[in-house]
């Protein structure tokens, strides 16, 4: 069996005259995690949406867990997007046994510790929560899944740093990196960092790089932002 969740091949994406994802292909190994970054605009979304099955290659092939990637691959994908998508009237506690009940693989009992931790109020309307928080909810409801592969699209994006470290601190504290591996995008590169093993940079729907973090550091002797900007200004 393969050691990598993730295969993608010669994919392309293009959305009428536009090519948002030209030609990639990558591997992403098991019990990772990994940093999409790069610019606005240039597909990073656009990966995670069709790792997740919510979008369909123009070209190529991609697979999960060895399963080719559709809407069908729920099961094997904790998908968090970075629009809104809950139910604002429902209350935390309901949002949570709401998605307990979408997924056979949602761990009650850590969305119970995930709550403590992140200090949410289980009676509180989802309308009413601070952005801060609204963010610390999406973030429960994903950490909560054993779905051997979470994607996050920019989850720290708009957050105050309290927030910020709470959810660092809690993707470090609630994830089994013996069965899962963790795909992310991201702006706050220096701010991930510290979590991070592996980083791919992309720019006008092409990899610019793909590297080990550690690597980045001891081999060349840079910090993962500066990497981000030599690879995307070559």
């Amino acid at each position: 069996m393969s050691d990598n969740i993730v295969n993608f091949t010669n994919v392309t994406k293009k959305y009428l005259a536009q090519t948002a994802v030209n030609n990639v292909s990558f591997n992403l190994p098991q019990g990772k995690i990994i940093a999409l970054v790069g610019p606005n605009g240039s597909g990073k979304s656009t990966i995670l949406k069709m790792i997740a099955g919510l979008a369909r290659p123009s070209q190529g092939s991609i697979t999960v867990n060895g399963k080719p990637a559709n809407r069908r691959i729920a099961g094997e994908v904790a998908f968090l997007s970075e629009k809104d998508i809950l139910y604002p009237f429902f209350t935390v506690e309901e949002t949570i046994k709401f998605n307990a009940g979408l997924f056979a693989d949602f761990d009650l009992h850590k969305a119970g510790e995930i709550l403590s931790f992140m200090q949410l109020e289980p009676d509180k309307k989802v309308r009413h929560l601070s952005k801060g928080n609204l963010g610390r909810l999406k973030i429960l409801l994903v950490l909560s899944r054993r779905a051997p592969l979470i994607l996050m699209d920019e989850p720290l994006a708009g957050l105050d740093p309290l927030a910020r470290d709470s959810i660092i601190k809690s993707i470090i504290s609630y994830l089994d990196l013996q069965e899962q591996t963790v795909f992310l995008s991201t702006h706050e590169v220096s701010e991930v960092e510290p979590v991070l093993d592996m980083v791919m940079s992309l720019h006008y729907g092409s990899i610019q790089g793909f590297q080990d973090v550690e690597k980045i550091r001891e081999k060349y002797g840079l910090s993962l932002l500066d990497w981000m900007k030599k690879t995307l200004t070559n």
